[in-house]
């Protein structure tokens, strides 16, 4: 009978043990827990190695001299208007690559004739070291704040332009055919099937455009040399200030960390109706 009916005896079921409190809570957080664990491991070493002199000082600084400098550095006025100034030139310039490249993307993946007329103009802008062109910008605009945003801008349109519309290229062929068979119009299936299955592709771009307009603000700010966290970096360079130096870097580090996870929070709000495959590791 256990046979025909693949139920176990219970006397040969394995007992299965209830998770605790405390294990439920850590395997919630189990991530962040052994990325601080992770992180403050590098640091305790970087620390151990700098004081022992094991880690030259005046190249790699450490810790606490980084964070005695970001102290000094916070309390002056200067610092908080570079911090101004880089803010804004990123989110002007973010802002307008993101609000333009993904209708573009999605216009030039669905309509074929004008994807024909794009694709050579962004194989040939996505190819180009942009940043050979900031100096060119810096003679077109000025020494103002808008070749910065030029610069932000071009690292992060063709980072989400292209996956874009390769995104809107993949989509299941079966289900705008199911669309059509059910009398849905083309913009209905446009709507509702191309941009919701396109959404993974423009967020993978948005995290590729991060980095790249955060290094657009740096070396455009470095060219530039009037306001901006780059200004400073650049000067304690100059000075052989490696604590401002990293400091600065930990700046921006911190800044696409904190975005990169904004624009998953954000995907994972967006793509709710979506199945999430979740792989745990399970008791024997």
């Amino acid at each position: 009978m256990t046979a025909l009916t693949g139920l176990q005896p219970i006397g040969t079921r394995r007992a299965v043990r209830r998770k605790s409190r405390l294990e439920r809570w850590y395997l919630r957080h189990e991530r962040t827990i052994l990325g601080l664990i992770g992180l403050g491991l590098f640091l305790s070493a970087w620390q151990a190695g700098s004081d022992s002199g094991a880690i030259d000082k005046f190249f790699y600084s450490s810790p606490s001299a980084v964070m005695a400098a970001g102290v000094e550095e916070v309390r002056l006025e200067r610092f908080w208007h570079d911090v101004g100034v880089s803010v804004y030139e990123f989110v002007v310039g973010a802002a307008i690559a993101v609000g333009t490249a993904i209708p573009l993307g999605l216009i030039i993946g669905w309509y074929r004739r004008v994807g024909y007329f794009f694709d050579p103009w962004l194989n040939l802008f996505n190819s180009l070291p942009r940043i050979a062109l900031l100096p060119l910008l810096v003679l077109w605009l000025g020494l103002g704040t808008e070749p910065k945003i030029a610069a932000v801008f071009l690292g992060g349109f063709f980072s989400v332009v292209v996956p874009t519309a390769q995104g809107v290229k993949t989509v299941d062929r079966q289900l705008i055919d199911v669309g059509y068979s059910f009398r849905a119009s083309q913009r209905r299936i446009f709507t509702s099937i191309v941009v919701p299955a396109t959404v993974p592709f423009m967020v993978a771009g948005m995290h590729i455009a991060i980095a790249r307009a955060l290094l657009g603000v740096i070396v455009a700010e470095m060219i530039n040399m009037t306001d901006g966290l780059g200004v400073m970096i650049h000067k304690a360079a100059d000075a052989l200030a490696t604590d401002r130096m990293l400091f600065g870097t930990l700046i921006f580090t911190i800044a696409g960390i904190s975005l990169t996870k904004a624009v998953g929070m954000l995907e994972r709000y967006v793509l709710r109706w979506r199945p999430r495959l979740e792989i745990e590791d399970r008791e024997p």
